[in-house]
């Protein structure tokens, strides 16, 4: 078992089973518009083998599915919202171009392979200057497609589980609580309205943009950093035991060492986290088992 990963559960759409899902689609596409390809051949009174139309139809696919993780992963990496779209349109701009050629230069890889395969020769009569402006004009639409429904399943999977924020303060009144402590965090969840006591979170996690607030099963996203995060959570309960994971010690059930010298941490509900070598002195000087590792001394300036 990899320490890195927590050894639980995930409620979230994998994406080995949103690949199999996009398979599923563009196979089907693709054997229909090979079947069509086809067709049309015959009414122009040209004989048209069926494998090759499908040839091109499964290789265009075959390389948007091998490609559609590192688009997903660009997605989550830099995420649009109201306050970045603006800035970030360019850099998406620029990434459909880059993932256009990758595509197309994929593409046609497969295609001379597969007809050197059966002994044919692959030809394309197009100019290639030409060739990759009219796959662009097809790509971009599909790249922000992806991009669309990438960023459209994320929104709605944050309002379908709940998305974590802070306790605002009244418009006449001050803030029920310190925000800099807060002892609640506010749930949205599909237009409701709910609290979560700050003690009642087992372990918050990194994920891009956000923090991951894991609550008795349940996981709510916070817009924040794990730095802003740390400040806010009570440094006597909560420990940073990885540079992914803060963890809430009342939730802690032992601590098991690696021969890497990392550890893991095992928690009241059976599952695991990862604890950094970095990290596992702080984790056991919180816990009372040894002193807090020194802080580096000062490098004298010369004078």
């Amino acid at each position: 078992m990899d320490p890195n990963v927590p050894h639980r559960s995930s409620p979230r759409w994998r994406p080995t089973s949103r690949l199999l899902v996009w398979a599923a689609i563009l196979l089907g596409s693709g054997v229909a518009n090979a079947v069509v390809e086809v067709m049309d051949a015959q009414r122009r009174g040209e004989v048209l083998a069926l494998w090759e139309p499908m040839t091109w139809e499964l290789s265009s696919a075959g390389m948007i599915l091998l490609t559609l993780p590192l688009l997903w992963w660009g997605c989550q990496r830099w995420p649009l919202h109201a306050d970045t779209w603006k800035r970030r349109l360019p850099l998406y701009l620029l990434a459909s171009v880059g993932w256009s050629l990758l595509h197309v230069a994929g593409m046609m890889l497969l295609r001379h392979l597969a007809y050197a395969s059966v002994g044919e020769h692959y030809v394309d009569g197009s100019a290639w200057p030409t060739r990759l402006l009219y796959e662009y004009l097809k790509d971009v639409r599909a790249f922000f497609s992806f991009v669309a429904l990438e960023h459209f399943f994320s929104w709605f999977g944050r309002r379908r589980q709940g998305e974590a924020h802070l306790l605002a303060a009244p418009d006449d009144a001050p803030p029920e609580e310190p925000v800099e402590r807060p002892q609640r965090f506010l749930v949205r969840k599909l237009g409701r309205d709910f609290l979560v006591a700050t003690a009642d979170i087992e372990y918050a996690q990194a994920a891009g943009n956000y923090m991951n607030l894991h609550v008795r099963g349940h996981e709510y996203p916070l817009r924040s950093t794990m730095a802003a995060l740390e400040a806010q959570l009570d440094p006597a309960r909560f420990v940073r035991i990885h540079r992914s994971y803060v963890l809430n010690l009342g939730f802690l059930v032992s601590i098991e060492p690696l021969d890497s010298g990392e550890a893991r941490a095992h928690l009241k509900d059976g599952g695991t986290l990862p604890c950094s070598r970095r990290q596992l002195p702080v984790l056991r000087a919180a816990l009372g088992q040894g002193p807090a590792p020194a802080e580096p001394a000062a490098t004298p300036t010369a004078t």
